[in-house]
């Protein structure tokens, strides 16, 4: 059995769809799951409620960890520690491996420019004080030889099923309305993007990989070098709009808040848009052969996917 805990996300579905290439006991774990294979589990939940973790985990091989709480830093401090604890317990009691879908918050702001799985972990923000708190968590019973574990980390992402993201919510999603592109920091600044299938896909391939556990691997992500200027244009040219851009100042983000509550938590992340960005995935990419989609064929496709759920597309 390999169980998704947060199967309903925009990792989750393209992680189940990669699963069924390894098994076909796949038990997908939120708090109202949906078959994504004809013959997977459904295990609903409330995750906030610990005491269930353990019975959601119970007889697992493999354990992915794909959850995405609200994006919101009292509800990371309340409930990502107790939960990834109560998670690492589990997977100890029923002697399941364990991948966790990380993301970058966690590294120096000094490796923003070129970040790697050996980048310095000094959480320059208070989201990533959180994240490094569940790295620790995790890395410190694998070093103790108490958990078999690994770490998928991802750069910021954008792909189908993906409403959440910086580049969906301010670029895709203003562009398709006929509204300007917003942006953060310096457009001018390279930040390289992580096409979600492509993520799904490598997790489960190091899922079911005996020798990838016990360490850090960052999914493929695009070696072409855009600016998040260049990735904006990308997106008007396949949406067929002129790029029209509104740069977003930190004190406009603060009064975006008043009527958008998740604008309310980006300012203390914004110093990684005032820099370069880029998120290297060689090691993944020389173990397995496996390269990144291209960004025009990523935006490509989501742009497509978010025509056919339009009314009268």
């Amino acid at each position: 059995m390999q169980t998704i805990l947060g199967s309903g996300g925009a990792i989750g579905k393209p992680l189940a769809q990669e699963l069924k290439n390894y098994t076909n006991q796949i038990r997908l774990v939120s708090r109202n799951p949906k078959k994504v294979n004809d013959a997977d589990e459904l295990f609903p939940i409330d995750v906030f409620d610990l005491s269930q973790i353990n019975n959601a985990i119970a007889g697992s091989e493999v354990v992915y960890v794909v959850i995405g709480f609200e994006y919101k830093l009292s509800v990371w401090q309340k409930i990502w520690p107790p939960f990834m604890q109560a998670v690492v317990a589990a997977c100890k009691l029923h002697n399941a491996k364990l991948v966790f879908f990380d993301n970058v918050y966690m590294y120096s702001k000094s490796a923003i420019p070129n970040m790697t799985e050996t980048s310095p972990i000094e959480a320059p923000s208070k989201k990533g004080e959180i994240r490094k708190q569940i790295h620790d968590i995790i890395m410190t019973e694998v070093e103790k030889k108490n958990l078999t574990a690994l770490i998928a980390r991802s750069a910021d992402f954008y792909g189908p099923d993906n409403k959440s993201s910086a580049l969906n919510l301010m670029v895709v999603d203003n562009l398709m309305k006929g509204k300007k592109a917003q942006a953060f920091g310096n457009p001018d600044k390279i930040h390289t993007y992580t096409y979600t299938p492509d993520a799904a896909k490598a997790t489960a391939i190091l899922g079911n990989t005996m020798d990838a556990y016990n360490q850090v691997w960052h999914v493929p992500t695009t070696k072409e070098h855009l600016t998040n200027l260049q990735w904006i244009q990308l997106i008007a040219n396949e949406i067929k709009v002129e790029a029209k851009i509104q740069k977003i100042p930190v004190w406009m983000i603060n009064i975006l808040g008043l009527f958008m509550p998740i604008m309310r938590e980006f300012p203390e992340m914004i110093y990684q848009y005032e820099q370069d960005y880029i998120f290297d995935s060689s090691k993944f990419e020389n173990r397995f052969g496996i390269s990144a989609t291209s960004p025009k064929e990523g935006i490509k496709f989501l742009i497509e996917n978010l025509k056919k759920q339009m009314p009268n597309q």
